[in-house]
């Protein structure tokens, strides 16, 4: 089974005809996560091993979604009938390849963000000298790994709002997968959102805490229901007699 997520050659489809994987020509080095084949991925998820887990699974969620908003977008550039909307059914693939890129990114940094955390929490606890750097560590890295998913939840925002374009200007024939898309991406929102609030939950500085899910919320709040409108919208039109 082939690489599901990085690429090892140039994508023509991509903006400037460059691949969103990295370079043959690199020195060898340990693959990352979204550069494994997709059955390895899934293996991963399954099994015993810490990452990925949870974080992982919602930052790979929406870039499904965004990489669905960029077929939509391929499929109706260069169509006569949308000729009028090429211009920005261009800049629309554009978003859908950075969201995607963004989001693998994020998919990694999530693993990352695990170690270090793990690694506090093993840290000595004897003496009182050793409990209090033990507990700023653990908050630090607890913080680190809160920043991960708030982010993920951002770009899904970002990938939600593109699909409501590509549902609208992209080719009738596609609007499905624009809102699969959208479905997608709301998904790997909420499930970001858990991600963050196991982290901040565990947090001393409250300040901090709140900020962080305050955004969360209001991410929720606005972006879940919009993802459903365009799911209805979708169904409404396909299902019109």
């Amino acid at each position: 089974m082939g690489i599901l997520f990085g690429r090892d050659k140039k994508d023509s489809n991509a903006p400037g005809g460059v691949g969103i994987g990295h370079s043959p020509d690199m020195m060898p080095r340990k693959k990352l996560l979204v550069e494994k084949p997709v059955d390895e991925f899934v293996g991963m998820l399954s099994s015993k091993a810490p990452v990925p887990g949870g974080g992982g699974a919602a930052a790979l969620c929406g870039a499904l979604g965004a990489a669905l908003g960029g077929m939509v977008a391929n499929l109706t550039i260069g169509k006569q009938k949308y000729a009028d909307s090429e211009e920005e059914l261009n800049s629309l693939k554009v978003a859908t390849y950075r969201i995607q890129k963004d989001l693998l990114d994020l998919a990694q940094k999530d693993a990352d963000a695990f170690e270090p955390l793990i690694t506090a929490y093993r840290m000595p606890k004897g003496s009182e000298a050793e409990k209090d750097q033990r507990g700023r560590i653990i908050e630090m890295r607890t913080k680190d790994a809160a920043e991960v998913p708030i982010e993920m939840m951002r770009k899904c925002a970002e990938a939600i709002g593109v699909m409501d374009e590509l549902v609208s200007k992209g080719s009738r024939m596609a609007m499905s997968d624009a809102a699969c898309g959208a479905v997608l991406a709301a998904a790997g929102m909420k499930s970001a959102w858990l991600n963050v609030i196991v982290n901040t939950s565990a947090l001393k500085d409250r300040d901090y805490s709140d900020r962080l899910e305050s955004e969360g919320r209001e991410l929720l709040e606005k972006y879940l229901p919009f993802a459903e409108e365009i799911c209805g919208r979708v169904e409404a039109l396909l299902l019109k007699k």
